[in-house]
């Protein structure tokens, strides 16, 4: 039975999740703020399969945990309710660290499937390096699960998707899931264009009007993350105007 953490401060609301959550078979608990969120995950360390959380919360607000979670390398999924929805706030809680996103007043069916959703990523994720769910490739391995690469290789750096972490040398950077996502759309598109507009809609699931600002946010991240010299990208180039390109070899390009 999976384990799930209902953070919300409007009473009505979090006991309906409760009910609603035991209703299909899981075990829910509730923390009506922040802090209280924060002191059951992190300082004793109690074990939940999966968060729902609210974004405005009194005190320490939604991102601030999801950013303390992700600082103390605790990655449970978390899916963050948000009031309106503003891609503006979507994409702050991405940046934060949280895996998925319901605006509020929500509809009970999708808030199950997208929780449902993020527990089977989870399960893969734990699957997916063991042996018989793996077979070598030119660039990394094949999920069988997936029909896509579990992890990718170029210039030294192994990118692994299960476990969310690139790896260089000595050096382990843990991905957020959307740092990760984005990092294999664009890796998946090697060569080629990818437009603002492309990574908002196929990779955020946004499909309004947003400032870009955030996805170049993402963009400076990740290039702090695989280039030797992030001023100067080899692997990870802007198109003025348009977007980005990855280039896992540059120098065939």
């Amino acid at each position: 039975m999976s384990r799930v953490l209902v953070v919300e401060d409007e009473a009505h609301l979090a006991q309906g999740l409760r009910f609603n959550l035991e209703a299909e078979g899981y075990s829910a608990e509730i923390a009506e703020d922040g802090e209280t969120a924060t002191d059951r995950l992190l300082a004793k360390k109690e074990n939940f399969d999966a968060i729902v959380l609210d974004i405005m919360l009194p005190g320490k607000d939604g991102f601030s945990v999801v950013e303390e979670l992700r600082a103390a390398r605790n990655y449970v999924p978390v899916l963050v309710l948000t009031a309106r929805g503003r891609p503006e706030d979507v994409l702050k809680g991405f940046a934060a660290g949280a895996d998925d996103y319901l605006a509020k007043p929500f509809d009970l069916s999708i808030l199950l499937a997208r929780l449902q959703g993020l527990l089977r990523r989870s399960e893969w994720m734990r699957s997916a390096h063991a042996p018989e769910h793996s077979s070598a490739s030119a660039n990394g391995l094949q999920s069988p699960n997936t029909g896509d690469f579990a992890t990718f290789s170029f210039d030294g750096k192994t990118i692994d998707f299960g476990k969310l972490e690139l790896r260089a040398n000595d050096t382990v950077v843990h991905l957020t899931l959307m740092e990760s996502e984005l990092l294999r759309h664009l890796i998946r598109n090697d060569g080629r264009v990818v437009s603002r507009k492309q990574i908002l809609e196929e990779v955020w699931g946004l499909h309004e009007d947003t400032d870009t600002r955030a996805i170049d946010n993402f963009i400076v991240r990740l290039r702090r993350y695989i280039e030797s010299d992030p001023a100067e990208p080899r692997h990870l180039l802007t198109a003025r105007g348009v977007g980005y390109r990855f280039l896992a070899n540059p120098e065939t390009r």
